[in-house]
C-alpha cells in the first residue's frame, strides 16, 4: 500500500477515445495517439472498425509532449496514421517490449512492473512503472496483441494509473495490492467486443467493471477514456454515470 500526498487535481484532458494529455510534476505526457479523422479502418476482410468523433487538437495544437505513454501499437484505434506521425516529435515513448521493437527509433519497452525515470525542469525525478494489461481473456495476447498499463508517481505527487486497453480484473487486484490507494484512475472502458474475434468477448472493461476497479485502487478520481469517438464502444456517459451512482462512486467520477 502506499500514501498519498494531500490531494490535488493532476490537469487530465481527454481528447479522443484512449488519447489523453496529463500534466505531471512539470511534465506533459500523451497516451495513445490517435489524430486521424473519422472513418473505416479495416481489421479484416469484412470487418472494419468506424470512428464516429475526431480529436478537438491537432498534432501542432498540442505543444511540447515529454513522453507518450502508448499502451499497444497494433490497433488503430490506439494508434492512428497520424499518430505514428506524431511519435518521432516526442523525445521518448514508454510501450511494451514487443512495440519498441516493431517501432523502434525513440521507443523504450516496459516489461511488467519495469520502471523507468524522467526528470523534470524542477529537478523532480518522476516514475513510469510498466503495470500488467492483458487485451481480453486469458491466452487472448496472439490475437489481441501486447498490451501495457502506466503508474506515474514522484514524491510530493499524487499517483495516476493509465489502465490501457486491460480487460483483466486479476490484473487489476495485483496493481492493488501493491498499490492502492491511487489517486487518479484514468480507466480505458468502452466494454468493447468484436464479434468477428475472441468469441465477442470484453476485450476492455466495461462500466459495470469500472466500478470494480475504482473501489480495488480505492481512486479517488476515475476518468474514463476510451469510450466514445468509436462505433464499437459500448453504452453512453449516462449509462457509465449511473453504473457509478448504482455503485455508490459517482462522486469519484469526473469527465475531463
Amino acid at each position: 500500500m502506499t500514501t498519498q500526498p494531500a490531494a490535488i487535481d493532476v490537469p487530465v484532458r481527454v481528447l479522443s477515445g484512449p488519447t489523453v494529455l496529463i500534466e505531471y510534476a512539470g511534465l506533459r505526457f500523451l497516451t495513445d495517439p490517435t489524430f486521424d479523422p473519422p472513418g473505416e479502418y479495416p481489421v479484416m476482410p469484412g470487418y472494419a472498425m468506424t470512428k464516429t468523433t475526431g480529436s478537438p487538437l491537432s498534432p501542432d495544437d498540442v505543444g511540447h509532449i515529454d513522453a507518450v505513454l502508448l499502451s499497444h501499437d497494433e490497433h488503430d484505434d490506439n494508434l492512428d496514421r497520424a499518430g505514428r506521425a506524431f511519435l518521432p516529435r516526442v523525445p521518448v515513448v514508454y510501450t511494451t517490449v514487443s512495440g519498441a521493437g516493431r517501432l523502434g527509433s525513440n521507443a523504450h519497452g516496459l516489461a511488467f512492473w519495469e520502471k523507468a525515470n524522467l526528470t523534470a525542469p524542477d529537478g523532480t525525478e518522476v516514475t513510469i512503472t510498466g503495470l500488467p494489461a492483458r487485451h481480453g481473456p486469458e491466452g487472448s495476447e496472439p490475437v489481441s496483441g501486447d498490451v501495457i498499463g502506466f503508474l506515474l508517481t514522484a514524491d510530493g505527487h499524487p499517483s495516476v494509473y493509465i489502465s490501457g486497453d486491460n480487460a483483466s480484473l486479476d490484473y487489476v487486484q495485483q496493481i492493488a495490492d501493491l498499490c492502492a490507494p491511487i489517486d487518479t484512475a484514468i480507466l480505458f472502458l468502452g466494454g468493447v467486443r468484436h464479434k468477428p474475434m475472441l468469441d465477442a468477448q470484453l476485450v476492455t472493461l466495461d462500466n459495470t467493471q469500472a466500478t470494480w476497479v475504482a473501489r480495488a485502487l480505492d481512486a479517488r478520481r476515475v476518468i474514463p477514456a476510451h469510450f466514445e469517438g468509436w462505433a464499437h464502444f459500448q453504452g453512453t456517459r449516462d449509462d457509465l454515470a449511473e453504473a457509478f451512482n448504482a455503485a455508490g462512486l459517482s462522486d469519484r467520477l469526473v469527465y475531463a
